[in-house]
């Protein structure tokens, strides 16, 4: 007998990338960082004691708020601490959007997205993005159309690493009746070139949700540490009503703000990824793939045209045998990705032996 509500009987969970226990393996399929937490955060890890266990964490992680607010030049009511940006998610929607009602979001993005509404119970208006990965011009109008209450906005996005600049965000917030949460998770990775810094935003409106994330720029994956950027009226009820009890442990706050506060010790880091992204991304180029730019920590790349096989089926070909060598990538089986691979920008000696391998790969097909 079944005891599950019948809307998450019929639902499908999220399908995390593969996390394999042996340590022998190049892991390029989770977009975590290929470099260690800093220096900042082994320090602070050492000085932590069994004894801190022994209570409970600070409730609203004001630590850790009071870092990020001096970090982003605001006030520690615009900071919301979650265990993970996906609790953020969750928060978002639980706060906002009512069973039965809906939310937007671009096709294809991030795949949590439809289960977090689906366990919510919501409708989902699902936009595609145009030929070309850009977003819609109407997509605000379209939301509006379609009555979402909330809508999320990942920038960079994924699973493709393009980049909105901040006018357009600006465009859509302005246009759009809901709460619009934009999701930085890649954010770190953006080359300094573009000025891109969607924090004014939430100066400007109240409908504005920034989700920012330790588990990549910062190679806190493991931690499970993120949050929030918005007005205080839009945080408010996620704080003080629908948040967990001790959403976040003690070590976690420790060193997550240890993390934010060496924020020039982890860009060296980003700056290591930015280039290795540019030539690993020239590399797949000269393999005959056809490799989106990128703002993120990893590339989307459309397989070459296959001899005996079709795109997608190479696609999936390729993904088994780097898999065989112990290469782990991304492969997609839904529209308009089957035929392209997702490749984390991992360190030198990772990609080269990536590239070593796709060049075999591609000359035994």
């Amino acid at each position: 007998m079944s005891y599950e509500r019948p809307n998450i009987r019929d639902m499908q969970g999220y399908a995390f990338g593969e996390q394999p226990a042996q340590q022998r393996v190049i892991k390029l399929n989770t977009n975590e960082n290929p470099y260690p937490a800093t220096a900042a955060v082994a320090n602070a890890l050492a000085g932590l004691s069994v004894e801190q266990l022994r209570r409970y964490p600070q409730p609203f992680a004001n630590g850790f708020r009071d870092v990020a607010a001096a970090s982003h030049g605001l006030s520690r009511d615009n900071i919301i601490a979650t265990n993970g940006g996906d609790e953020l998610l969750r928060l978002a929607i639980t706060t906002f959007v009512d069973v039965g009602q809906t939310l937007g979001m671009a096709e294809p993005s991030y795949s949590l997205y439809p289960v977090l509404a689906a366990i919510q119970g919501c409708q989902v208006c699902r936009i595609p993005l145009l030929d070309d990965w850009a977003m819609p011009d109407d997509f605000a109008e379209q939301l509006n159309r379609a009555g979402a209450r909330l809508a999320f906005v990942v920038n960079p996005h994924a699973p493709t690493g393009t980049l909105l600049p901040v006018s357009r965000l600006r465009e859509i917030a302005r246009t759009f009746r809901g709460v619009l949460v934009i999701d930085e998770a890649y954010v770190d990775f953006i080359d300094p070139d573009q000025a891109y810094d969607a924090v004014p935003l939430v100066r400007e409106f109240d409908n504005v949700l920034l989700l920012r994330t330790m588990s990549k720029g910062y190679s806190l994956a493991g931690l499970r540490f993120a949050y929030g950027i918005g007005a205080t009226e839009l945080l408010a009820p996620m704080l003080y009503k629908t948040r967990d009890s001790y959403n976040t442990d003690a070590f976690s706050q420790v060193l997550a703000a240890a993390a934010l506060a060496a924020k020039d010790e982890a860009a060296t880091g980003w700056a290591k990824v930015r280039s290795e992204r540019l030539r690993v991304a020239e590399r797949l180029r000269e393999l005959g793939f056809d490799v989106l730019p990128s703002q993120s920590n990893f590339l989307l790349a459309t397989v070459p045209h296959g001899v005996s096989q079709s795109r997608d089926e190479l696609a999936r070909t390729l993904y088994l045998g780097l898999k065989d060598q112990g290469i782990l990538i991304r492969y997609f089986d839904q529209p308009r990705l089957g035929d392209k691979l997702r490749i984390t920008v991992g360190t030198v000696e990772e990609n080269d032996t990536l590239l070593s391998a796709l060049k075999q790969l591609l000359k035994s097909r």
